[in-house]
């Protein structure tokens, strides 16, 4: 019973860093109908300028602080000067820029830092107060921090002018702009907000993985799986899917023999199911359109 309960908390902790890069796809995917293939990569890249910065001095904290805000400036940078100037392309277009993006960030990172792998310091103390065999200090800080990101998005879209703004103009452009809605400042603003929250996932993720240019890329096959499994229209089932996809995920290396070979093998296994058997998942809602 300790080693399922000690697989169900590890599995929520992982699950809730898939539940970052999967709130980020759906942003995303909301904003453009487009996957963000570059979604890991651009998470990876903020974690090594919060590696950066603290091998210069800067506490773990502020280094997490100051990679988030960068990262949300670049998201919106990359959205003005990248993704905007494609926006009414053929959607092969739009996938290899994305796709390219993925390559350049990889590539610039691996240069400037190169591809050996590095440790990461966690954000949280190895000694909360109490100990238990359970979860470790690591998993529940993860989980915590996580869970309080998500509720500030949550507000930030449904209490806010800005964030209900953001979500009419990722509804309904053309009624948006009616409305004085600034449908084009809204997108960057939410590009900015997923590669933030991106960052997080990476940060987070970075002590248990360890730090090189590919670190994210089964992350992000896994957080595209919990996007699916939730509803690529709805990001609270992104959330929920990204922890469903975390349990899961360990209780399959745990108890299926072979298992710890077949992770991965799991998260494709389940992606086509998905799309499959209820491509708009668990939580997102069926658009019918008159054709």
């Amino acid at each position: 019973m300790d080693l399922f309960l000690q697989l169900t908390f590890a599995g929520l902790a992982i699950g809730s860093i898939y539940s970052c890069v999967a709130l980020a796809v759906v942003m995303i995917y909301q904003a453009t109908d487009h996957f963000n293939f570059a979604q890991g990569e651009m998470a990876m890249f903020s974690t090594y300028i919060a590696w950066t910065l603290v091998g210069l001095g800067a506490p773990v904290w502020l280094a997490f602080l100051l990679a988030v805000g960068l990262s949300f400036l670049a998201g919106v940078a990359i959205e003005r000067v990248i993704v905007k100037p494609v926006e009414n392309a053929p959607v092969l277009n739009q996938i290899i820029v994305f796709i390219g993006l993925l390559v350049i960030f990889n590539a610039v990172a691996g240069w400037i830092w190169e591809f050996t792998i590095k440790p990461f310091p966690s954000l949280f103390p190895a000694d909360l107060g109490f100990k238990s065999t359970l979860i470790g200090p690591h998993h529940i800080g993860v989980i915590a921090l996580t869970l309080g990101v998500l509720a500030l998005v949550f507000a930030f879209f449904r209490f806010t002018r800005v964030g209900l703004a953001m979500r009419a103009a990722a509804a309904n452009p053309d009624s948006a702009r009616l409305v004085g809605v600034s449908v084009g400042w809204m997108l960057a603003l939410g590009w900015g907000l997923a590669a933030a929250i991106g960052a997080v996932g990476g940060i987070l993720v970075a002590p248990i993985v360890f730090l090189e240019p590919n670190m994210m890329a089964g992350v992000l096959l896994y957080g595209f799986a919990g996007a699916l499994l939730g509803g690529v229209s709805s990001p609270g089932g992104a959330v929920l899917g990204g922890l469903v996809v975390g349990v899961l995920e360990n209780w399959v290396g745990q108890y299926v023999p072979g298992g710890s070979e077949l992770k991965l093998t799991f998260a494709l296994i389940l992606i086509v199911g998905v799309l499959v058997f209820k491509p708009a998942g668990l939580f997102g809602r069926v658009v019918v359109r008159r054709v």
